[in-house]
Parts: structure tokens; sequence; C-alpha cells
């Protein structure tokens, strides 16, 4: 096989992020649309996957459409971070977790069909490790979609879209669940799907279409990890903002090129003041530092305080949990 990083594959890369086609042999179109046959894409992605450039082709949900979802952190001294970190990991919700150069070091987003589950696991959570969990639950969000072009200049994301839920059936769950564990990689992944779920591959296209149309799925496409992929600078910048404020300042800084995430979370009095959070995915810290510089010369965050912690280590990455079998 080509070298894992060759043109067709950053092509891959880059233009499947999303809108991976919702038709009964996607990977044939995507095939066409590159210049090569269906095999050798399936090979090509299943390549990717068996190295660790990408976790799946699948689906990304957006945060309490589908389930529940927070973002959380530890403080953890420096010995027990592998002792943690495998703690958090082993929380069959927790879909992202890393390690950040702060005093708050260790960060996850953890998910659950219920809130009472993701309370649960949170308790669980503190419970073993005798550490506080930060619990920083998604206010209100101005860019969720992280995927971005890998190649080219850096572009702007454009405003999140307000969801429609009600478009969203009992039966459509453990598809959803389906799609964000990952599309097995085959000639008719939706088939195989419906096989699973009980419903024929022409229904599951359907519904995924509408879940789509309705805003329910942030993408549908290759899921990259950034890191692997020579990304290395990544940081998530925190602000300090009254509330009015970042409503204004939000949109504003989500519009910023380099700025991969923006969005508000609750504040904890005392422990954590900072209520807009963005992300900025680089290549080196210079790079990472300009868009800083950038977002922060925005009039809006004129004198907000600010914290940037860079990611260290990334020790799971995968889809949320929406649904467990046998719950309605």
């Amino acid at each position: 096989m080509p070298g894992l990083l060759d043109t067709t594959n950053r092509r891959l890369l880059d233009e499947f992020q999303r809108d991976l086609p919702l038709q009964s042999q996607p990977f044939m179109a995507v095939g066409d649309a590159l210049g090569i046959a269906e095999g050798e894409v399936l090979a090509r992605l299943r390549a990717l996957l068996a190295i660790g450039m990408i976790t799946r082709v699948g689906a990304t949900v957006r945060p309490n459409t589908v389930g529940v979802s927070t973002l959380a952190a530890m403080a953890v001294p420096d010995h027990r971070i592998e002792e943690v970190a495998t703690i958090v990991g082993e929380e069959r919700g927790v879909n992202h977790s890393y390690l950040r150069e702060d005093e708050w070091n260790l960060w996850f987003v953890a998910t659950a069909p219920a809130a009472d589950g993701l309370k649960a696991s949170l308790d669980r959570i503190a419970q073993r490790s005798g550490l506080s969990v930060l619990d920083l639950p998604l206010i209100r969000p101005f860019n969720i979609d992280l995927g971005f072009r890998l190649s080219g200049p850096r572009q702007s994301a454009t405003n999140s879209r307000i969801p429609d839920a009600t478009v969203i059936r009992a039966t459509d769950r453990p598809l959803i669940q389906a799609m964000t564990d990952g599309m097995p990689l085959t000639p008719r992944p939706f088939a195989q799907i419906g096989a699973r779920t009980g419903q024929s591959g022409k229904v599951v296209i359907e519904r995924l279409r509408t879940l789509q149309a309705a805003g329910i799925f942030t993408r549908i496409g290759v899921i990259v990890r950034h890191r692997a992929i020579g990304w290395l600078s990544n940081a998530m910048v925190v602000w300090e903002l009254p509330d009015e404020k970042i409503e204004q300042a939000g949109p504003l800084l989500a519009r910023v090129p380099g700025v991969t995430l923006c969005y508000q979370r609750r504040t904890v009095p005392g422990q954590w003041p900072f209520g807009l959070f963005s992300m900025i995915h680089a290549r080196s810290r210079p790079e990472a530092m300009s868009i800083l510089n950038t977002a922060a010369a925005l009039p809006e965050l004129a004198g907000a305080r600010h914290r940037v912690l860079f990611s260290t280590r990334c020790f799971k990455q995968t889809g949320a949990l929406v649904h467990r079998e046998g719950e309605a």
C-alpha cells in the first residue's frame, strides 16, 4: 500500500471528514470522487484505523440531543496520572480523555443515555480515585464541529446550527449508537447496521438523512486523530468573562481561523471561573500561539483573563455513549 499520508489519503481525510455519501455503497462513491476503486478506499481506511490515524468512520452527535454529556476535570498528582487515567478510561461513557498542562490536568468528556447515568459515572470516578471531579456542563455552543481541512489555509468555522430533536424516534437510538461506535468498513455498511438494529439498509439510510438534516449529527465521515497525523500542539484556551460578554464574544472567537471548537460552559465559584472555552489545533506551539494572539486581539476579549492548557497526551478517543442495549 502507498505511504499512509500520500496524496490520496490526504484527500480522503480532507474531503470526507463530513458529508460521507448516505447511499447503499458509500465507499464506492468515495472511490469515484478520488479516482480509485471501492476496495482500495476500504483498504486505506482499515490501514489508517490500524495505526491510529483515525478512530473510526461514523458520526459525531451534537451534545445533549441524544443522551447527555459534560466536560470534567481532575487535579491529579503526577505520580497517580496513569492510575487515575485508567479509572477514568474504564467508564464506558467517557469518550475523550486528555492530559493537559495545568493544575487541573486530567480532562475528559463523559456521556450517558440519561442524566442519572452520567452522575453515577462521575460519582464512581470520584469514589474510586478519591479525588474531586470538576463538572462543567455545556451551556451554549458556538462551534462544536471539530472537522477541519488538514491542508491549505486555515478557515473560519461556521456557526453551529440549532438542532431539531423532535425528529428522534426511540428506534433511532441503537442506530445512532452504531454510528458513533463506527461503521463497519465493508461495501454495504448500512445494510450491516440495519441487520444489527432490526431495520433494512434502506430505512437506516433514510433515518440517517433525517437525523443529519435535523442537526442531530454534527458530521458523518472519517474521524481523525489529529495528534497522530502531526497536529501536535493543541491547546484548550479558557476565558473569564461575564455571561453577557460571552454571548457577544463567543460567535466571533469561533470564527477565528484555527479556533476549532468554541462553547460556553458552567463555571464553579471558587474553583473554575472560566466560562468561555475554545480549542486551537496547530502543528507547532508558535503556530498555536499566533492563533491565540489573533483571538486575544478581538475587542470583545480585550482585558479578559485567559489560561492556555496544552494537551500533552491522549488517553482515550471514542464515540459517545447514547444508548445501552435493553434500554428504551
